[in-house]
């Protein structure tokens, strides 16, 4: 395993207009993904589809709002690879929220990912905590570039 994968970021909104964006599965889908089903409670299913590529899953663990959620996080399809690498609820990901003035300083720290996994892993979270910037700030990020075409 490697190190966690660290993103932060900082908003211009409080700590419970950013924590909706990870309990509301239509506020989560303005910022990522094009399917969610997102029940926030200890053990409530964690299952969004990134990018239109396939669905990512796991457990919600923790739930302490408006200031920190925690989940498990796994790939249900082998797409690069990563479900082999990162099955549905192999990783843990936790989202802490952190007052600053009239920002809120948001930091991800996704855990026990294999080495492979890591930069992919940073890379994508780095992208959707810049939409979520833009959506939590009360803008809209257009379109995702990283959205693919639906499978037949």
């Amino acid at each position: 395993m490697t190190r966690p994968v660290v993103v932060e970021r900082r908003i211009k909104a409080r700590p419970e207009t950013i924590f909706s964006y990870f309990t509301d599965p239509e506020r989560w889908l303005r910022w990522q993904g094009v399917e969610a089903t997102v029940e926030p409670r200890p053990g409530g299913v964690f299952r969004v589809n990134v990018n239109g590529g396939g669905f990512a899953s796991g457990r919600f663990v923790t739930v302490e709002p408006p200031h920190r959620i925690v989940f498990t996080w796994g790939w249900e399809v082998e797409d690069y690879g990563l479900g082999r690498l990162v099955p549905p609820g192999a990783s843990t990901v936790e989202i802490t929220l952190t007052e600053e003035g009239d920002l809120t300083l948001v930091r991800l720290t996704h855990r026990d990912l294999p080495e492979p996994a890591a930069d992919l892993h940073r890379g994508g979270w780095e992208h959707y905590l810049g939409r979520l910037v833009v959506v939590a700030s009360g803008g809209d990020p257009g379109p995702d570039p990283e959205l693919r075409p639906p499978q037949p």
